[in-house]
């Protein structure tokens, strides 16, 4: 016998429905997905981070821009 929990209750997996069981799949499958989209959007949130500090280390300050249009 093997006890899911939802939403705070519990149920005996071997007692669900077809259709039950099919339900639980699709959001065990839908909730694996949203687990890695997360991870993925981690990374790219870290990425852009690292992309945004690069860019800051290049862009010329004000007073260079002044002193390039001096020039």
């Amino acid at each position: 016998m093997q006890i899911i929990t939802i939403d705070g209750k519990e149920y005996d997996a071997d007692m669900l429905s077809e259709n039950a069981k099919a339900q639980l799949i699709s959001m065990q499958i839908t909730d694996q997905k949203i687990a890695n989209l997360q991870a993925e959007l981690a990374i790219l949130q870290t990425a852009r981070s690292a992309y945004s500090r690069e860019l800051l280390i290049h862009l010329p300050t004000l007073d260079q821009a002044k002193a390039k249009s001096l020039h």
